[in-house]
C-alpha cells in the first residue's frame, strides 16, 4: 500500500492534490462529478473583504497550450463566503484553504481576521494584486513588499499562512525568502504569467483587460524551474502549481521540491484529472518501491 498523505505547515492532507484557487469556484459544480474528497484540499476562489463583480467580458480565451484569464477576482466577499459557502464546504471531507486577496494591506488583514474563528484550515495569500496605496504595483513584485504584506497578515492570522508567489519577477527565490522571513508557514508557486492575445480582425486585445494571466501546460517548465530554485533557498514547505495535467507532471513537480500540488487549468479540459493523477501517482510509487509520497519531494538529481 502506498501512502499519499502529506503534511504542509502542520495541516494534514489525505493526498497531495489541492484544487487551485480561481479554477474550482467553491466546488459545488465539481461535486456533480465526484465527491470532493478526491482532493486532499480545495483552495477557494480568491476572496476579498467586499464583493467584487470582476472585469467586464471577454475575460477568458484559449491559447496554444493553455488559457489567458482576466476574471478580476469576481467573488461574493468574505462575509458571504463564511455564511453561504463554508458550511457546505466543511462537509465535503477535504481541507479548506481560503485564498485571500486585496488592494491594500488593511483589506488583507481584515479579511483574515474574519476567517480566524472559522473552520478554514489554512490561509493562502494572493499577492499578485495591485497595491492601490502604493501606485498600483503588485504586492508580490518586490522582496520588501512581499515581506511587508506577509508580516502584516502574520501578525493577525491565527491559521497556518501560505503565500502564493507571482512568477512575474526577476528572481522568485528572493520573494520566497522574503515571505519566509515575514512569517509564512509555506509558499505556493507559481501564479499565472502575464500574457496577451490580439484579435487580428479588430486589432484589439482579445481580453477586455488587454492582458491576462497565462496558465496551463505551456507554463509547466517555468513552474518546475521556479519551484526547484525556491526549494534550494527556503526551509518552509512548497506547494507547486502551474501546468500540471498528468501524474507524470505531478511527479516532476514533487521531485523539484513541492510537498503538495495544486491543479487548475486542467480541470476545465478534464474534470476527472485529480482522480487519474492520484491513481497514477500511487501506481508509480508502488512500481518504484516508494512507500510515502513525501519521499518524492526534492528527489531531483541535477547534473
Amino acid at each position: 500500500m502506498t501512502d499519499l498523505s502529506v503534511n504542509v505547515a502542520g495541516v494534514g492532507f489525505h493526498n497531495p492534490l489541492i484544487a487551485a484557487s480561481g479554477t474550482f469556484g467553491f466546488g459545488r459544480e465539481y461535486a456533480e462529478f465526484y465527491p470532493l474528497s478526491v482532493f486532499g484540499g480545495i483552495s477557494t476562489k480568491g476572496t476579498t473583504l467586499h464583493p467584487r463583480p470582476g472585469n467586464p467580458p471577454p475575460r477568458v480565451t484559449e491559447t496554444p497550450g493553455g488559457m489567458l484569464n482576466a476574471v478580476g477576482l469576481q467573488n461574493p466577499g468574505v462575509d458571504a463566503f463564511i455564511q453561504q459557502e463554508l458550511p457546505w464546504l466543511s462537509r465535503q471531507g477535504t481541507r479548506i484553504v481560503a485564498n485571500v486577496a486585496g488592494s491594500a494591506v488593511e483589506d488583507y488583514c481584515q479579511t483574515v481576521e474574519k476567517l480566524n474563528p472559522t473552520c478554514v484550515n489554512m490561509v493562502e495569500l494572493n499577492i499578485s494584486c495591485p497595491n492601490v496605496k502604493e501606485g498600483g504595483a503588485q504586492f508580490g513584485t518586490s522582496a520588501q513588499s512581499v515581506y511587508d504584506i506577509t508580516r502584516a497578515v502574520r501578525d493577525v492570522c491565527k491559521k497556518p499562512l501560505m503565500v502564493k508567489l507571482s512568477p512575474n519577477v526577476t528572481d522568485i527565490s528572493e520573494m520566497a525568502v522574503a515571505a519566509e522571513h515575514g512569517g509564512a508557514d509555506a509558499v505556493s508557486l507559481i501564479n499565472t504569467l502575464t500574457g496577451l492575445r490580439v484579435d487580428i480582425r479588430t486589432r484589439r486585445p482579445i481580453l477586455h483587460n488587454n492582458t491576462g494571466g497565462l496558465s496551463g501546460p505551456a507554463v509547466l517548465p517555468v513552474a518546475l524551474r521556479m519551484v526547484w530554485q525556491v526549494h534550494q533557498k527556503v526551509k518552509i514547505p512548497i506547494v507547486g502549481l502551474g501546468g500540471i495535467s498528468t501524474w507524470q507532471d505531478a511527479v516532476e513537480m514533487l521531485f523539484c521540491g513541492a510537498s503538495a500540488l495544486q491543479l487548475g487549468t486542467v480541470l476545465f479540459t478534464d474534470p476527472y484529472a485529480p482522480v487519474k493523477i492520484a491513481q497514477g501517482l500511487s501506481e508509480y510509487m508502488e512500481k518504484n518501491g516508494v512507500a510515502h509520497v513525501a519521499d518524492l519531494t526534492g528527489g531531483i538529481r541535477p547534473w
